[in-house]
């Protein structure tokens, strides 16, 4: 697994690209992982551990009413996620992370499994090429299987788009 994260460190350093994330169900272990690379000092800014409903509103700037709205488990807040760490963090790249890893706290429409994976970028000011994405995945498993399912497919995302820029 700390090849993706070795992978992610090379292309980020290539490009002089930055990274920080947003993390609620993986607890900071995205930012673990990034950092268990010598070198990440050089990319990596910083890791939010945003798991209740106020440090995400608080920290991100997450907005209350879609939080009552849709739950923190949803595309919409994912995405304000990866935006808001983007931009406090004033990087090239934003990674957020918001699920259900169980056992407990799963719905008929977001069972346990459920996770949104959101990836913003900062393009250069006047460009307008900044963008976010936001996948849903569903992973099966215990609480520690999903939540590193969930780091692995979060490196592997935001590589894909940080290579898919050229």
């Amino acid at each position: 697994m700390t090849q993706i994260a070795e992978r992610l460190g090379d292309v980020l350093r290539e490009r002089n690209h930055t990274l920080a994330t947003a993390e609620s169900c993986t607890g900071g272990l995205i930012g673990a992982r990034i950092t268990d690379v010598p070198g990440s000092s050089d990319y990596f800014d910083r890791s939010l551990v945003t798991y209740a409903y106020g440090a995400k509103e608080q920290l991100l700037g997450v907005n209350r009413e879609d939080l009552d709205a849709h739950g923190a488990v949803s595309e919409s807040v994912a995405r304000q996620m990866a935006q808001g760490v983007r931009d406090t963090a004033d990087v090239t790249w934003g990674v957020s992370t918001t699920g259900v890893a169980g056992p407990s706290g799963g719905t008929p429409d977001t069972p346990v499994g459920t996770v949104f994976i959101g990836i913003a970028y900062a393009g250069p000011w006047g460009t307008e090429s900044s963008y976010t994405t936001v996948e849903r995945y569903q992973f099966d498993g215990d609480r520690a299987t999903v939540r590193e399912k969930t780091v692995e497919q979060a490196l592997t995302d935001v590589l894909d788009e940080v290579e898919s820029l050229e």
